[in-house]
């Protein structure tokens, strides 16, 4: 009985505070999940405990990632209905073998798959030539990771990574925090990543809630410097459109592109 009671308590303080975090009112998410205003008052007080397709129903309306999907699911007392599989395993060769394509028809421009806490799980070769420019890539990995897992906004952000090398570091890096702190607000795992990136030289802690300003250009590229040289980079980032796993889920491809003609020239000349 007594678990019973603190999965009903847990589920009422998880339900709204994903609601709140989407800013969404007990109306606007009683509408988008069509149950009665009234219903979901009593499921956020705790007055009545879900059925499992209601919570399904809200986690949908919500739009939850799948592993927070399951996480609303368990604080309810249900099982969860997401599986998370090693991207290495058997059933996940069609998932890897795309992203596996997907990275090398970008050659010779680099590209990354990572996850949501910025956890790197593969690169293509353009991804060594061009950041081998700056030093050993393992290296650099060692000194800014350790023991941990390869991690790219890490190497992005540490003085000893690749912060050194960006000439407009705090033009990219303020807007890059900002959306990494909005995603940290439902997601602990990158939560601890960001709050060790706010602990470097020279990071403001301001910098998670910079307001991103307009500009000129459609997108905002990075422009690394080594020496003489500039390469400047701007990304995009694919997504699964129709995940069931919550690795697939998280994953993501970040494809970098040449901003200008010559940071193209460069790129196809290291491919050679």
């Amino acid at each position: 009985m007594a678990g019973d009671l603190a999965d009903v308590v847990a589920f009422p303080n998880l339900l709204r505070d994903c609601r709140r975090g989407r800013r969404l009112s007990q109306l606007d998410l009683a509408v988008e999940a069509e149950v009665s205003q009234r219903h979901l008052s009593f499921l956020e007080s705790g007055r009545a405990k879900p059925s499992r397709e209601m919570v399904l129903q809200l986690a949908q309306a919500l739009d939850l990632p799948l592993r927070e999907r399951n996480r609303l699911l368990q604080s309810a007392g249900y099982a969860g209905l997401f599986p998370q599989r090693r991207l290495e395993t058997g059933d996940m060769g069609p998932v890897r073998q795309a992203l596996e394509r997907l990275l090398k028809h970008h050659e010779p421009y680099p590209a990354v798959v990572v996850d949501r806490a910025w956890n790197l799980f593969m690169a293509n070769d353009a991804v060594t030539r061009v950041f081998g420019l700056l030093g050993n890539l393992d290296e650099i990995y060692a000194r800014v990771c350790g023991d941990g897992p390869r991690n790219v906004l890490k190497l992005t952000f540490h003085p000893q990574g690749l912060q050194p090398y960006i000439a407009n570091f705090a033009e990219v890096a303020a807007p890059l925090l900002a959306r990494t702190a909005r995603e940290a607000l439902e997601h602990p795992e990158v939560q601890a990543v960001l709050d060790e990136v706010l602990s470097y030289p020279g990071i403001p802690a301001r910098w998670r809630v910079q307001e991103v300003h307009p500009l000129a250009l459609p997108v905002l590229p990075t422009d690394f410097r080594v020496g003489p040289v500039s390469l400047k980079l701007f990304s995009m980032l694919t997504t699964f459109g129709t995940p069931q796993d919550i690795t697939t889920d998280e994953l993501r491809v970040e494809s970098f592109y040449p901003a200008d003609a010559a940071s193209e020239a460069l790129l196809r000349q290291l491919g050679k």
